[in-house]
């Protein structure tokens, strides 16, 4: 009888093992996003990262981290959201890379009190960069006369469409440093004494997991799974934390009526933009070799 009574009473209540919810973040760091094409960003995440640190019969959540990076705003909200809900609840957080967390994957991942990686992980690349493409000879080419009218001398700043000034440049070098110096900031504050002095660290580069952690950027070398059944028992849980899905199983948001659907030069728009941030999200993968 006693057996049989066990089994009714909801897993995390049985006092002989510890759930461990996970929270999964892998992908490019990007605004926006749709269901064919998710990305990371606070609107994605947040939920998810709520019902986690929600729980309250446990002492940890347990983040796996697997992103090239991308947008420093998005990056920096997400790593703020886990601090304050840490802080909130009361509960520490562990870090665990997957393939790469660079960029604004490493931003994210400096919110684990604890950061553990794979020997052959990629950490680091603490950095800013923009990129793009110039086209100052093409309209010319096809006969096309392009027509800009603005209000303010510098609205048309780094036009791909008109030669690259050098004060352009300067100017988009002055926010790069700012943004890069926040970055710094953040490392500092999180990582301490743990930091190497190592002039490389703060250059833009990146590294396996074995050097991020000689310089201090993790703290060791870690499945998660072993990890957490170390720190809390053979009998340890992992319970992964999803998305939430809707009546019709879609996940949420994304549940759209017939009248809501799209035109056909709406879904044409759509598809150009989306073509656009795939080959974005597969260059920020590329530079890590992935």
């Amino acid at each position: 009888m006693a057996g049989l009574l066990k089994t009714l009473v909801p897993k995390r209540f049985r006092k002989d093992e510890t759930v461990i919810p996970v929270v999964r973040l892998h992908g490019a760091i990007m605004a926006g996003g749709s269901q064919l094409r998710p990305t990371l960003n606070l609107a994605t995440v947040a939920p998810m990262l709520e019902r986690a640190f929600s729980r309250k019969d446990v002492p940890v959540v347990a983040i796996s981290i697997n992103s090239p990076g991308g947008s420093p705003v998005q990056s920096r909200l997400i790593y703020q959201r886990i601090r304050a809900l840490a802080e909130e609840k009361n509960k520490r957080v562990l870090m665990f890379v997957e393939d790469v967390a660079a960029s604004g994957g490493y931003m994210i991942a400096l919110a684990g009190d604890e950061i553990f990686v794979d020997p052959t992980s990629i950490v680091g690349s603490i950095g800013v960069v923009s990129g793009g493409f110039g086209f100052p000879e093409l309209l010319n080419k096809i006969g096309v006369e392009r027509r800009v009218y603005t209000a303010g001398e510098n609205k048309v700043i780094l036009d791909p469409f008109q030669p690259e000034k050098q004060s352009d440049v300067d100017y988009l070098k002055t926010l790069q440093l700012e943004i890069h110096k926040v970055f710094i900031d953040m490392v500092k504050a999180r990582r301490g004494e743990r930091l190497s002095d190592d002039e490389t660290i703060f250059s833009g580069l990146f590294w396996t997991g074995n050097r991020g952690v000689e310089l201090g950027l993790v703290d060791g070398i870690g499945e998660m799974r072993d990890v957490l059944k170390r720190r809390f028992g053979p009998k340890a849980k992992l319970q992964l934390i999803g998305a939430s899905r809707g009546l019709l199983g879609r996940k949420v948001p994304g549940v759209a009526s017939l009248a809501g659907m799209p035109h056909a030069a709406e879904i044409a728009a759509g598809a150009a933009s989306g073509l656009a941030a795939t080959l974005e999200e597969k260059a920020l993968w590329g530079r890590y070799g992935l």
